[in-house]
């Protein structure tokens, strides 16, 4: 049964714009194709809508080789993939506007970070109730491992099926620091050696040293406070508060502006900006996530190298789980049908060999992963995989504001971010101020 909590709606442009492109989704006869294997159907061809972040720099080829294929693979059902600029959060706002048009995607990625907003908010068929139509669909998700599937969960239920997974890792630039005497097979473990061999590549090379990456959420920023001890969401009995005003997290948001501001080492800039700087030579280090991995090995005009996050002295690690589940918002029982077969070609061992290759992600079976015949040689073979495979033991949930507010709760952390690295208010100053209005909007 579809969850009808769904209460949100937007602008009357945006609104028929997604509406028109969404004539295409439906279901209904086509006309049987000899040698398709439509004539198996009776010509009967329905049509659905996958939503994805994946950008050209991003596995968006990945993904309409997928989509291919499964067309290819079932003459019964036609996905059309469409790609949804500024990430989860873009997705999510042009989400509401085809939900309030009534021609919702089939399929969408949605982010972790807001997979409680998500299923509070927005009519979806959850993947357990999918799953329980399918005979053969218990057997399918005894694939996971639990803390996997928790990834999917709100209280309790399954709600979508973790799909991508990926932590923050650190490229750098090998010949870069060869050229500033460092030593590529040492680099930086804590924060306080990031900085130091920051300068130092500023001052040999004229570079600049590191770039965090800074996208339209805080998922990176979220692992730089963790790491320090700081907790961006504490919930007790029940209720969840908003707490990144802590010393722990104010010393980590510090420590980025005074590399930005103060030692002139780091670079504010989008992620599109900071990725196109690094791998154009421009920048040392570059904090981002391991779902960049093919993009930044196969643009690259020098040799890059990866390495764990960096820690906070001997605090331990702790880095957001991030990725994306994935959530059925068709209406249609033909439609919800094509949905969950499409996510089941998905998550096979096939596909996700394909995703993991053709992005970096890290697949969400551990038999993927270990078996021969698929993974396991390109896992033990490329360097830049094995420290984002390393530190899954650090990860955390990727936090998601709760209630009906959680998309303004996260624009409010990406304005405190960008008063912070653009040097309008200090780290002390933004959080305490966005702490109060996240609170407020959170229900404290």
């Amino acid at each position: 049964m579809i969850n009808c909590k769904w209460r949100k709606p937007l602008g009357i442009a945006l609104l028929v714009a997604t509406m028109a492109s969404s004539l295409v989704t439906g279901c209904g006869p086509g006309n049987p194709a000899k040698g398709t294997g439509q004539e198996k159907t009776g010509g009967k061809v329905t049509t659905i809508e996958y939503w994805h972040v994946n950008s050209e720099n991003f596995g968006g080829q990945t993904v309409r080789d997928l989509v291919q294929k499964f067309n290819e693979q079932h003459p019964d059902i036609k996905v059309v993939e469409k790609f949804q600029p500024n990430m989860y959060l873009g997705l999510m706002q042009n989400l509401q506007a085809a939900l309030a048009g009534g021609h919702p995607p089939a399929v969408a990625q949605i982010g972790y970070n807001y997979l409680d907003y998500a299923t509070a908010n927005l009519p979806h068929l959850p993947v357990e109730d999918a799953a329980k139509k399918d005979p053969e669909g218990q057997a399918f998700l005894n694939n996971y491992l639990p803390n996997i599937l928790n990834l999917g969960r709100v209280n309790g239920k399954l709600e979508g099926m973790p799909y991508s997974i990926s932590n923050p890792v650190l490229y750098y630039n090998a010949d870069m620091f060869k050229a500033a005497g460092l030593d590529p097979q040492n680099p930086p473990k804590t924060w306080a050696e990031v900085r130091d061999m920051a300068r130092i590549i500023k001052e040999k090379t004229g570079n600049y040293g590191l770039y965090v990456q800074e996208p339209s959420d805080n998922w990176a920023q979220q692992a730089m406070m963790e790491s320090n001890g700081a907790q961006v969401l504490t919930r007790t009995g029940g209720k969840a508060s908003a707490t990144f005003d802590s010393p722990e997290a104010i010393e980590a948001y510090q420590l980025m502006a005074d590399m930005v501001l103060k030692d002139k080492t780091a670079l504010h800039a989008t992620w599109e900006e900071g990725t196109q700087a690094f791998i154009t030579g421009k920048v040392g280090m570059y904090v981002t996530t391991i779902a960049r991995r093919n993009y930044i090995e196969t643009s690259s005009k020098f040799k890059v190298l990866a390495a764990p996050f960096p820690t906070f002295g001997n605090k331990p690690r702790r880095v957001p789980a991030g990725g994306n589940a994935l959530f059925i918002f068709a209406k249609d029982p033909d439609q919800q049908k094509a949905a969950w077969e499409f996510i089941k070609y998905l998550e096979s061992p096939e596909a996700l060999t394909t995703w993991t290759k053709g992005t970096g992600y890290l697949p969400p079976r551990k038999d993927v992963t270990e078996d021969p015949n698929y993974l396991k040689p390109f896992m033990d073979q490329n360097p830049l995989m094995k420290p984002a495979a390393a530190q899954l033991p650090d990860a955390v949930p990727w936090v998601s504001f709760p209630g009906n507010n959680g998309l303004q709760a996260e624009q409010i952390l990406l304005d405190a971010r960008d008063a912070i690295l653009g040097g309008r208010q200090s780290a002390a100053e933004a959080l305490k101020e966005a702490v109060a209005k996240v609170n407020k909007l959170i229900g404290n």
